[in-house]
């Protein structure tokens, strides 16, 4: 096996990929050209800009603060940065305080990624995934609402059609198409289908298996959500799929090796995942934040804590069952 990589850029690189648990450069790489591309379409790129300043910001702090080499070069240390630089321009206006903000935040995210590893990951053997990011953006989007500087807005695009109008129960063809890839895209806060089709293109580069299962992902929580009469405005943005999508792709085959339990499992907790979504943003709206990934975060480790009864009997190790280094 070849030596990895330990330049700076690519080390940030594979923090973009993985957000979809992919130690791949040119997923990642992928992955930020799907940010641009939603950018251009949306006519702002104070995304791509957050993303690229957090997702730096955030590998450059875990090697100034010395943290596991192995886990920076993995690009464990980026993806949370990366995530939080996306989200902020999402939720508040731009502007030059903005920027120090979307700094001090990513830098932040790394730190809270270094004390949930030392606390929850080797304690439990949960991995703390994006559970940093949806810290960190939760406290600073609260934050935002205090100083004069920021102001915190969210930019919902005005959508209408039969379905979003309650014409129909059911989405048109096309809008199924877009929700499909939209719960892909959502996961990088991105509402646009084609930046979903090209965050699809880079998981399978790196993994067909982890690519099928985020497939299977987005379709069970579209038809779950679909089926469930959930607001249909929220549906079509996305909005009820991305968090199920990491779900699926975390319990079914990146956390626990897959196996015909396993994938029962996965389907449980994709589920759960959907019911979670509505929890949330039920939770979450009244005091004005977005729900992030949380419902992919409380449902993975509620999921993957119990890991050692799904292992072979007689048990192995559970390390044996990994597939990804836990700290992701």
């Amino acid at each position: 096996m070849t030596e990895k990589r330990k330049d700076f850029g690519t080390q940030c690189l594979r923090g973009a990929g993985q957000v979809f648990f992919m130690e791949n450069a040119l997923t990642g790489a992928l992955f930020i050209v799907a940010i641009a591309y939603a950018s251009y379409a949306g006519g702002n790129w104070s995304t791509t800009i957050g993303a690229i300043v957090g997702l730096i910001v955030a590998t450059l702090t875990a090697r100034l603060l010395d943290c596991d080499e192995d886990s920076i070069t993995s690009g464990l240390f980026g993806f949370n940065g990366i995530l939080v630089g996306v989200a902020l321009p999402t939720f508040i206006s731009v502007s030059p305080q903005l920027w120090f903000y979307v700094v001090i935040g990513a830098a932040m995210s790394t730190v809270v990624t270094a004390a949930l590893g030392a606390m929850i990951t080797k304690s439990w053997g949960i991995p703390g995934s994006t559970g940093p990011f949806v810290l960190t953006g939760w406290l600073l989007v609260a934050g935002a609402y205090t100083f004069g500087a920021l102001d915190v807005s969210g930019d919902h695009p005005e959508l209408a059609s039969d379905y979003i109008k309650g014409v129909t129960m059911i989405p048109s063809h096309i809008e199924l198409v877009q929700i499909f890839f939209r719960n892909i895209g959502q996961v990088y806060l991105l509402g646009n289908e084609i930046s979903g089709a090209i965050i699809l293109l880079g998981i399978l580069i790196a993994s067909r298996v982890a690519g099928i299962a985020a497939i299977c992902g987005s379709l069970i929580a579209m038809v779950t959500a679909i089926a469930l009469r959930a607001e249909p405005h929220l549906v079509v943005q996305g909005l009820y799929g991305f968090s199920a999508v990491l779900t699926a792709m975390a319990v079914g085959v990146i956390f626990l090796k897959p196996s015909p339990r396993v994938l029962v499992y996965a389907l449980l907790a994709t589920i759960v995942t959907v019911f979670l979504q509505g929890a949330y943003d039920v939770l979450t709206e009244p005091l004005g934040l977005p729900s992030f990934t949380a419902p992919y975060v409380l449902t993975m480790y509620l999921f993957i804590a119990p890991k050692k009864l799904l292992a072979p009997h007689p048990h192995s190790a559970v390390g044996e069952h990994l597939v990804t280094d836990t700290n992701n």
